[in-house]
């Protein structure tokens, strides 16, 4: 029986198979495509990317990039999804960690297979048998679809399908969604679509990439998040205003919500092509009318073709109900990590938060790893249970109640608490192992 299995060969996959060889934890990797990359593989062949061809980096590269494997100098602030898939690649070949994966293998189910072990079936119908699985396969890949009374008779697509602009020249496109893939691709569509218009409920805080030729994650420094909120929703709303001024005279209405009560869109182009009227603004929908689209403000306009960039359902097909479930995008796990009743079932890089998930996925890796080789340890499940309250209660007074925000962390301050919760994991580890030497 190996120590670990690893489900998943992209950005946090491939991290926690390089802390896993370095710390000597045997393991195998599987993933269900050709290559290395997951989400930004472009048209990777596992079927799960969600990539488009004009995709960029939101985060900018110095928060990006792993912290023994720096951005090369020719990487641009903001990469392209290129870039990035370089960068891995590049990764994964210079910690000789490409042999340890294996491709093209689909897991099909984990289940218990002993009260410290796990059974998992690949495609093929192999079993192999586990002491801890680590869960890395990504939640930006099974799409979340809205329901809007009446029917449309035009063409609906899902983000997640969206992959080049050629297809929708001269069409009167209506996008669902005001994140940053929503904004991303009503930028990519002005250029060549008839129209296009925006639909949103609450509008959203557009960020710059840069603020006075800066990337704008570079203003913030890890004590930031040590500051009360209202400094940092001041702070941000100075950068902000420092290059966009006042969103509203672009055309883009007042979000409903604090800054920082969701999470924001970056984006260099978007304010403006709402302000050339290259994209308009439209509030929620009312009903699809056939050919046409209903707006609550009684407005009414013809579409061709429907583009939902209305995030994704967290889902896990491998893993049956009664072994773990996930309802409305929720879910319960200590740190962010561990389901307390399955300490040896890992979720890995399963956040969302401002700032890149890589570093986050990294950190995590090196705390799974010290649990497995026994050099930390974890509290009591009752300890692990009340701090899962405190956290999803401090989520709800920071937070939209909005299935987009129930993975959300900040950046610096989940850091903070992943190091923070390691440190307390080798004192408990050494504790643990003092008192066994007495016994």
């Amino acid at each position: 029986m190996k120590t670990a299995c690893i489900i998943g060969a992209g950005a946090s996959g491939i991290t926690a198979a390089k802390t896993f060889r370095e710390q000597g934890i045997d393991f195998d990797c599987f993933e269900k495509g050709s290559g290395i990359g997951g989400n930004w593989r472009y048209g990777n062949d596992n079927g799960m990317s969600s990539a488009y061809r004009s995709l960029h980096i939101i985060s900018s590269k110095w928060n990006m990039q792993y912290s023994d494997y720096p951005m090369p100098e020719d990487f641009p602030d903001y990469g392209h999804h290129s870039d990035v898939l370089r960068y891995f690649e590049n990764y994964v070949d210079h910690f000789g960690i490409r042999e340890t994966i294996r491709f093209h293998c689909e897991v099909k189910e984990v289940t218990p297979h002993s009260r410290d072990g796990w059974e998992v079936t690949l495609a093929g119908g192999e079993r192999r048998n586990y002491r801890a699985v680590v869960v890395a396969n990504g939640h930006h890949w099974n799409p979340r679809w809205p329901e809007f009374p009446g029917s449309f008779h035009g063409e609906a697509i899902h983000s997640h399908h969206y992959k080049t602009p050629e297809a929708f020249e001269d069409k009167n496109v209506l996008i669902v969604g005001i994140g940053n893939s929503a904004c991303d691709i009503a930028v990519d569509l002005s250029r060549l679509a008839r129209t296009v218009h925006l639909s949103t409920r609450r509008s959203a805080y557009v960020l710059p990439k840069y603020v006075l030729g800066i990337p704008n994650d570079q203003w913030l420094h890890p004590l930031f998040d040590y500051f009360p909120l209202a400094l940092r929703r001041t702070a941000f709303r100075i950068l902000a205003y420092m290059t966009v001024g006042n969103q509203e005279r672009y055309g883009l209405p007042r979000p409903r919500h604090k800054l920082l009560q969701e999470h924001p869109t970056l984006n260099q182009e978007f304010l403006s092509y709402v302000g050339h009227g290259r994209i308009k603004i439209k509030p929620d929908i009312r009903e699809l009318q056939g050919e046409r689209v209903g707006f609550v403000d009684g407005s009414s306009e013809p579409f061709d073709t429907i583009i939902y960039a209305t995030g994704y359902n967290i889902t896990f097909p491998f893993l049956k109900p009664e072994v773990f479930t996930v309802q409305d995008n929720r879910v319960h796990l200590y740190r962010r990590v561990i389901d307390p009743e399955l300490p040896n079932l890992f979720f890995l890089g399963l956040i969302q938060p401002l700032g890149a998930i890589m570093p986050l996925a990294e950190l995590q890796a090196r705390w799974i790893a010290g649990l497995l080789n026994g050099e930390m340890a974890l509290p009591d499940e009752g300890r692990m249970r009340r701090d899962i309250e405190a956290d999803r209660s401090l989520l709800r007074r920071r937070y939209t109640d909005s299935a987009r925000h129930t993975i959300q962390v900040d950046f610096w301050d989940y850091v903070h608490q992943l190091k923070r919760e390691m440190r307390k994991g080798k004192k408990l580890a050494d504790r643990k192992r003092r008192m066994k030497g007495e016994g």
